[in-house]
Formats: C-alpha cells, sequence, structure tokens
C-alpha cells in the first residue's frame, strides 16, 4: 500500500495496513538528523522514517523588498518586525523569528484601513506551486499546501502580530468595528492567495492546511459566541475553498479548544491538528467519541515534556495510547504535537519513529 492509499483509507474512517506517518522538526533538528544518517536531502531522510506527506513550499515571494531595523529584526509581509530568538538544544542552537512592536497597536479604524504595508497576492509568483506538486506526486505521497510560520492561512494569529495579543482581545468586546475589519482584510488576502496557489497547482494538491491557535492551555482565547461572530465565517469560507479544489482540509490549533470543535466538523473541517497533549478539557477518547466519525486527527505527540524529557520507553508507551485511542478504526495520522525541537535528545526522535512503524500496524 503506497502513501496515497494509506491516507485515503485513513481519512474515510477505515484501517490502513499502518496509521500513516508524518514528519514535523525545526530546521535545526533536521540538520541534526542528516548529519547523524550521511544523508544529503531531507527527502532521504522522509524516505528513511517511511513519512507519508510532503508540504511543498508554495508560492514564491517577489514584492517589495522587506524593511530591516537597526535592531536586525526583519518585517514580514504585514509589516510586523520579527526578531531573532535564540534557543540552546541537544549539540545545536536554534532559532526563530517572533514578532514584536505590533504595528496597528495604537491606530484608530481610519488609519487602520489606510495603514500603508497591506500585502497583496500579486506579490507572489504562483507559477512554481504546479511542480513543486508535481514532484510530490510522482513519489505517491501525499502532497500538502501550509505555508510556513510567516504566511499561513489564519486571522487570529495575524490580528495578534499586527494590533498586539491583548489589544485584539481587548478589541473584541471594546472596539468590534476594528476586530471585524481585520479579520476580514486579513481573511480576504488568505482567500485570494489560497485560490491563486489552489489554481497555479491545478490537480495536484491533497490536503490545504490552515493554522490558527485558537487556545490557550486551559481555554479559549475568546468566548464560543465570540469565535463564532467573529471568526466562524471566514473559516468556514477557507474549508469551502479549498473543498471546491479537491482538497481535504485540515486546521492547526494549539491549545484547549474543544468548545468549538462542534462548529469547525460543522464548517466541514476534515482534519484537526495537534491534539495537544496536557491542556485542559482535551480528553482524546472523548474526542474520538464525539468526532471521530466526522473527524480525522493529527498530531497528539508531547513536545513539551515526553519527547524532550522522557526516555524511549516512555514515547513508545505514548505512541501506543495514541494508537489505542485516536488510532481505533481508522482516522488518524502520527505525528508531533508540534515542531520537534532542538531540545529533543536524538534517540527520542529515532525512538518515536521505531514506535510509529512498529506500534501503528492495524
Amino acid at each position: 500500500m503506497n502513501s496515497r492509499e494509506r491516507v485515503r483509507l485513513a481519512l474515510a474512517h477505515q484501517t490502513p495496513d499502518r496509521v500513516p506517518i508524518d514528519y514535523w522538526a525545526s530546521a535545526e533538528v533536521t540538520g541534526l538528523l542528516l548529519e547523524k544518517f550521511g544523508f544529503d536531502t531531507e527527502e532521504e531522510l522522509l524516505c528513511h522514517f517511511d513519512v507519508d506527506f510532503r508540504y511543498i513550499s508554495g508560492p514564491r515571494y517577489v514584492g517589495p523588498e522587506l524593511a530591516v531595523h537597526e535592531d536586525g529584526a526583519v518585517e514580514d509581509i504585514w509589516g510586523v518586525p520579527r526578531v531573532k530568538v535564540e534557543l540552546t538544544g541537544v549539540g545545536r542552537k536554534g532559532s526563530y523569528r517572533e514578532a514584536c512592536a505590533p504595528p496597528l497597536q495604537n491606530l484608530t479604524l481610519d488609519e487602520i484601513v489606510n495603514y500603508p504595508k497591506w500585502p497583496d497576492p500579486d506579490w507572489f509568483d504562483y507559477a512554481c506551486v504546479r511542480d513543486q506538486a508535481a514532484q510530490a506526486r510522482a513519489l505517491n505521497k501525499v502532497v500538502v499546501f501550509m505555508g510556513d510560520r510567516m504566511n499561513r492561512c489564519a486571522q487570529l494569529k495575524p490580528a495578534m502580530y499586527l494590533r498586539g495579543v491583548g489589544q485584539i482581545l481587548l478589541d473584541l468586546a471594546m472596539n468590534p468595528e476594528i476586530a471585524e475589519y481585520l479579520f476580514n482584510r486579513i481573511a480576504a488576502f488568505y482567500l485570494e492567495y489560497a485560490r491563486r496557489t489552489f489554481e497555479a497547482a491545478g490537480p495536484g494538491l491533497d490536503i490545504f492546511m490552515m493554522g490558527d491557535d485558537f487556545g490557550t492551555q486551559n481555554n479559549l482565547f475568546m468566548s464560543v459566541p465570540m469565535w463564532r461572530d467573529f471568526l466562524r465565517p471566514n473559516f468556514k469560507t477557507m474549508i469551502e475553498l479549498g473543498h471546491r479544489y479537491g482538497c481535504k482540509v485540515a486546521h492547526h490549533s494549539c491549545g484547549s479548544i474543544m468548545g468549538i470543535i462542534p462548529d469547525m466538523v460543522d464548517c466541514g473541517l476534515d482534519i484537526l491538528n495537534p491534539i495537544q497533549p496536557g491542556v485542559t478539557n482535551m480528553d482524546r477518547r472523548e474526542l474520538k467519541r464525539r468526532f471521530g466519525g466526522r473527524l480525522a486527527f493529527h498530531g497528539s505527540i508531547s513536545i513539551q515534556q515526553t519527547m524532550p524529557f522522557g526516555t524511549p520507553e516512555d514515547i513508545r508507551n505514548e505512541v501506543r495510547e495514541r494508537f489505542e485511542t485516536l488510532g481505533a478504526g481508522g482516522g488518524f495520522i502520527f505525528c508531533t504535537a508540534h515542531n520537534i525541537q532542538v531540545d529533543t535528545p536524538l534517540e527520542n526522535v529515532l525512538a518515536l519513529f521505531n514506535a510509529y512503524r512498529e506500534i501503528g500496524k492495524y
């Protein structure tokens, strides 16, 4: 059974030969693994780990040169400065570009409307997408379009970056016209960006993955009625767009989001990621019982505890528990709850993928 057949059965809530496998890791972890195995390319590593998915890089940015600040912060396509933050891990330092100084934080609605740095879908070259998808399809792999941390189809997170986390949450109650404008303006960009990507890919894409963190460790960022009023309409439209082009649609949201999962299902969502462990009110057996007939699950292996601090046996036990709960009867994809970070020992990464293959057989 090849990857495409395997994933097709899993997403149809049937049992393939084994649980499909996905790979999420920071660039630094991937580099360490390439060195360990003596591989020259990431494709060799993915084949070694029997990974069923391939993520295309998507449209190529060809827009205005992004501004660089005196402190080294680089603006993203929204004009949000991103400062480099270094992480220390096992054998190598890692880094991320974190948002700082939200440019719309203190502006009025009129000033936000006239903000000069709103991105334009014309700033991207979409022609490269067809070849990216064709190369993955030629390997009989499942082709996923997700984007990257700087540019992923979303509403709330870009608004947080532009307006500030605290301010956009205050806006929901105190300045609803600003919140509504921001969400609609952001969604309009991503709907057109995604549409052009799908057009360029032709029939080459299988999964469209959005990414927007709606939850904290303990609850949603906002009430369920607020989510329905402000975010659900565009969320549903994005799903409908993906379906119109023949894609299954996945959504990544960290945190405790049980309160809106019924809405996500009603909107037509096919796959929910990451089923973050260690957060409030996200019991895996309950999720499978309530939603497993209509929703596939992706992820759930802890990068906060088990991967960095557990033993290989702890990892095997966690993989087994996920197989027995989320994987029962299909509808599940093995993956970590986020990118494996440089604080994770390589022996634990190897233990994870060995456990996937050994324990995940139906």
